[in-house]
């Protein structure tokens, strides 16, 4: 009889992970009915989409990526953020050597003047080709705060503030370190039944991220060599070439102890799906993928090689791969680190931009002319750091914030534009919680269900992904087409 419940229970959770049943845990199954149905309703579509997640670890400084550069917001930025001669952290002006570039969004802002910081050329030209767009002062919120309701802690607010870990853990997954699923493993659990193969929906090229954690979905992770094979497994075994075979064997075979079964399974699902990437995936340069150029290090003008620009060109190659792995909608996830500049942030954060502006040009490049086809319609990457930074300086950098401001990139993107009113440039307005640190005016629920919306979920699947959306009125940000 035993055998029989647990046989039923794990046909039951098939179907319930085919379905997409996803609820919220612990939530009445009265709602993971509602989403079962959901879910079952929808029929597979005929397009490909991909989300890119690009996390700057370490927080990147917003203050100085955009800028209003009107002549009033430009004299507060430099009384506040010209220190010394040898510690200011304030950039040149548009026009003059190395200054900030210009930008001019479609939708103006009462007389007000924007640029980007003077190592993203590449950005720039983006978003004045309209693929890219700026999304303003967004961060973690529960419900939409102000400046008064935030001192007097009137509202529910996110929990640990300003803390390293837990806002990258809740930006990419609503809770502080510790959290088990991100909204991007959640969208791919509501998604992967459009997928022949769903454990390729989900993929990191970046090692392990909360982001892309599902409750049914498990990330898959990648390296710039693909898909990354088990030792021994192909060519010699301790100089015989016949040692894979019993290998194979060793680690897959069936056992009634519970660990070594699961490992097991773990094992053979992991060569199974080596085996289905590595032949789907483009190759890297020659007739599959182009390689990336190398980047200018724009304090040495030294060439280097790019790191983000190969995760990137990972991406597309397993995106180049999408029909033989049976994909219809993908999510990704890449970084880099180094973006807590409380020191040397002049010459630190004009590297690390440098690379972030070159990294997402090439692969706007790679997505315009993919093996051919132009993918960039189906291709979206967006941006997303801790937090924003101080607009004081601490002498020769910054100090940890909270709103910030990121970009948008893609074919389906309303480019050329600014989102959300510009914060005023200075200190003390009613988007300072201290230090020129922003509350922010979107909430990365806001951000992420407009995304998702593109993507293709219903509205009762948003409402399951992103956990305080119903608190927002605006739930649809407007930046997709």
């Amino acid at each position: 009889m035993t055998s029989k419940i647990n046989a039923s229970r794990r046909e039951f959770l098939r179907m319930s992970s085919a379905l997409s049943v996803v609820g919220a845990a612990g939530a009445p199954f009265a709602l993971n009915l509602a989403t079962m149905a959901s879910a079952a309703a929808q029929t597979v579509p005929n397009d490909y989409k991909a989300l890119v997640c690009l996390f700057m670890f370490g927080a990147n400084d917003h203050a100085n990526t955009v800028l209003a550069t009107d002549s009033t917001s430009w004299s507060q930025y430099l009384s506040v953020r010209t220190t010394n001669e040898a510690g200011s952290i304030a950039l040149p002006a548009v026009g003059t050597a190395g200054g900030v570039l210009p930008i001019t969004p479609n939708s103006t802002q009462a007389g007000r003047t924007f640029a980007l910081h003077p190592s993203m050329t590449e950005l720039k030209s983006l978003f004045d080709n309209g693929r890219a767009a700026v999304i303003s002062n967004v961060g973690p919120l529960v419900v939409p705060t102000t400046l008064a309701q935030y001192k007097a802690a009137s509202v529910p607010l996110p929990p640990k503030l300003f803390s390293h870990n837990d806002q990258q853990s809740l930006w990419q997954a609503y809770a502080p370190e510790g959290a088990a699923y991100g909204w991007g493993g959640r969208m791919g659990d509501l998604m992967a039944a459009n997928n022949s193969n769903p454990i390729f929906t989900s993929i990191s090229a970046s090692g392990n991220a909360v982001f892309l954690a599902g409750r049914t979905v498990n990330q898959y992770q990648v390296n710039a060599s693909g898909a990354v094979p088990i030792g021994g497994l192909s060519g010699a075994l301790f100089g015989s070439s016949a040692g894979a075979n019993p290998l194979k064997a060793i680690i897959t075979a069936d056992s009634p102890h519970l660990l070594q079964k699961e490992h097991a399974v773990v094992t053979s699902r992991s060569i199974n799906a080596q085996s289905l990437l590595s032949p789907s995936m483009a190759p890297a340069g020659g007739t599959g993928v182009p390689n990336p150029t190398q980047y200018t290090n724009p304090n040495t003008g030294a060439l280097a090689t790019n790191s983000l620009a190969v995760q990137l060109q990972t991406v597309a190659r397993i995106i180049a791969g999408r029909s033989a792995l049976g994909a219809k909608r993908q999510v990704f996830f890449v970084s880099m680190g180094g973006f807590d500049t409380h020191d040397f942030q002049r010459t630190s954060q004009a590297d690390l931009l440098a690379k972030v502006s070159h990294a997402i040009a090439y692969f706007d490049g790679v997505m315009g002319n993919l093996q051919g086809a132009d993918v960039r319609n189906s291709v979206t990457l967006f941006t997303a750091s801790d937090f924003g930074r101080t607009f004081t300086s601490n002498g020769d950098g910054t100090d940890h914030g909270w709103g910030s401001h990121h970009f948008i990139v893609g074919g389906a993107v309303k480019g050329k534009d600014i989102y959300g009113t510009f914060p005023v440039t200075g200190l003390k307005h009613d988007q300072d919680v201290g230090s020129g640190s922003l509350l922010p005016q979107f909430s990365v629920d806001q951000y992420g269900a407009t995304l998702a919306n593109w993507f293709g979920l219903s509205t009762t699947q948003i409402n399951d992904v992103f956990p305080n959306i119903t608190n927002f009125t605006n739930r649809n940000l407007g930046f997709m087409t």
